[in-house]
């Protein structure tokens, strides 16, 4: 239960970080905000590794800049709607 807690929190912190980053205003929601953070977090912990960044810090602006990725996708599919 603990492991769940903790991925919606880190979501949650890596989602808000990447909205705060990137430029722009994003209609979204917060738990949007969270899956959009969670999904970030994974991609970023898979590409950490392969690019050699593995670590408590790199890893973890990896997955911010997964999440601000995310972002700029989500609004494109956003504006063909």
């Amino acid at each position: 239960m603990t492991g769940i807690l903790y991925t919606i929190i880190i979501g949650a912190i890596i989602g808000i970080l990447a909205r705060f980053i990137k430029p722009g205003a994003d209609s979204m929601g917060w738990i949007l905000t969270i899956l959009l953070g969670i999904a970030g977090a994974w991609i970023g912990s898979y590409i950490a590794p392969m690019l050699g960044l593995s670590g408590g810090m790199t890893g973890f602006i990896v997955s911010i800049v997964c999440a601000i990725g995310l972002l700029f996708l989500f609004e494109l599919i956003r504006k063909k709607r």
